[in-house]
């Protein structure tokens, strides 16, 4: 009586590590570096907005969104990336970005692809919303290798030809979770290019852009809309999660082109649950602001060289690119995780729980992922555990 398709699910990442760990004691101070929630002050001004605008949660908000947050959707597009985009026709808020990469392979990935089972190409190590979503709508997903080899960046031309051509959607993370790495615009070129040829449409999770150490990392739509690439052919999505330390606030976007944006917000209208209409109006003062986003961004740099300090001489070690995640070399992730709980008290992610065995086995499985999340001292008594622990001193 129950769907097949959902079977064979592995355990989701955090219950698999809370049976790994909570049957020992912490062995010292417990830390929590494994979940990827912001804990940076997000803008002291925003809950002077919900309360000026507290009387909207007597009322049904807009599925599409406020008029005003798509235009201030539409404006950060275009300053950030110069991209032009309709706000009635291009662009749809989201109840965070998970809602959006779920519900575009329900809204998007047909049932055939060329004649047959579609396929959802995703890399792997991956955020793991992109399988659920390519298993509900009975598409096969396919994970391509993202390792130290290929730049932990999926090349998606390895792929096979007959696999190539019944490529319905392909799912890419920049800056990638959990690797940090960035896809600069030649790959997003050469990705966009693929896609032309084969046609599939790009999902482009971005939702880690404003989180980087030296320099804006490409935007996806940016490099389509230079190369004049189909204008359905990429969808991008960003969330205010990560930029604004507002992981609670459920709030981000997808855009792209108006028949994909169509799709969605018609799947919404019958699906969806929209941001309650006191936080579109946060939304929209939060995407307008950019003094924020630098200070939080000048956090996250502080850490990156507090990391490259404590951990640079781990053999192995790749300084992050983007992102807040450390993915960290071990001999077997599980094992790391386990010692590292058992004799100091500090709590990591094993990287296999973030991928998929394939046929040379699981990428993930020689790493940790780490959670620079936490206050700076926080974040620096957990480095100097990790490197005392598992590399020596």
């Amino acid at each position: 009586m129950f769907p097949e398709r959902f079977s064979n699910l592995p355990a989701y990442a955090f219950p698999r590590l809370r049976a790994l760990l909570d049957v020992h004691a912490p062995g010292g101070p417990v830390r929590h570096m494994t979940i990827g929630e912001p804990k940076h002050a997000f803008p002291p001004w925003i809950t002077e907005i919900i309360a000026q605008n507290s009387d909207g949660f007597g009322k049904y908000p807009p599925n599409d969104g406020t008029p005003e947050l798509r235009e201030a959707i539409t404006n950060w597009l275009a300053k950030r990336y110069g991209v032009m985009a309709d706000p009635d026709t291009q662009v749809m808020p989201l109840n965070g970005t998970r809602e959006g990469l779920y519900n575009a392979g329900m809204a998007l990935c047909p049932e055939t692809k060329a004649g047959q089972k579609p396929a959802v190409l995703m890399p792997n190590p991956f955020y793991q919303v992109y399988m659920i979503s390519a298993i509900s709508v009975s598409a096969d997903p396919v994970f391509v290798p993202a390792t130290a080899e290929t730049g932990h960046l999926p090349d998606f031309s390895s792929v096979d030809e007959d696999t190539l051509k019944r490529t319905a959607l392909v799912y890419l993370c920049s800056p990638a979770n959990p690797q940090g790495a960035i896809a600069d615009a030649d790959y997003w070129e050469s990705l966009i290019a693929l896609g032309e040829r084969y046609d599939f449409q790009i999902l482009a999770d971005e939702c880690y852009s404003e989180i980087y150490r030296d320099k804006p990392p490409a935007g996806a739509w940016q490099v389509a809309q230079r190369v004049g690439a189909h204008p359905e052919r990429v969808a991008v999505f960003h969330s205010l999660s990560k930029r604004s330390n507002l992981p609670g606030l459920r709030s981000g976007f997808v855009a792209g082109g108006p028949e994909t944006i169509k799709r969605i917000k018609q799947l919404r209208a019958y699906s969806g649950a929209p941001l309650p209409l006191p936080l579109q109006h946060v939304a929209e003062k939060v995407w307008a602001d950019e003094a924020h986003v630098a200070e939080n961004r000048a956090l996250y740099q502080a850490k990156y060289d507090l990391a490259d300090r404590i951990l640079g001489n781990v053999p192995g070690y790749m300084p992050p690119q983007a992102g807040f995640f450390l993915w960290l070399p071990v001999e077997d992730g599980e094992a790391a995780a386990l010692k590292l709980w058992t004799e100091t008290g500090v709590r990591v992610l094993p990287g296999a729980y973030l991928s998929q065995e394939g046929p040379d086995g699981n990428p993930g499985k020689g790493y940790i992922r780490v959670a620079m999340v936490a206050a700076q001292d926080e974040t620096e008594a957990g480095l100097i555990a990790i490197r005392d622990c598992l590399y020596g001193e």
